[in-house]
């Protein structure tokens, strides 16, 4: 499978932005109000779980990237 800037970047946005939902939705299950006015201890627990989320979510997506590659050079 050849390089394709397209399929990097669609699945890189993918990944980051579900990871970070899931974060942030994970932190309102917790009670963390990310929009808390202020820094409060709740709201950067909050920033910190949407933040480690994207991250996740686009190492997520760079290995399912690595194994469709891997996969088809077999």
């Amino acid at each position: 499978m050849a390089h394709n800037p397209l399929m990097e970047g669609v699945s890189d946005a993918v990944g980051f932005v579900g990871g970070a939902l899931l974060g942030f939705w994970g932190g309102r299950l917790m009670g963390l109000d990310v929009f808390a006015p202020g820094y409060g201890t709740a709201s950067i627990f909050g920033i910190l779980l949407v933040g480690v989320g994207g991250g996740l979510g686009l190492q997520i997506a760079k290995r399912w990237r690595a194994s469709r590659t891997s996969g088809s050079k077999e």
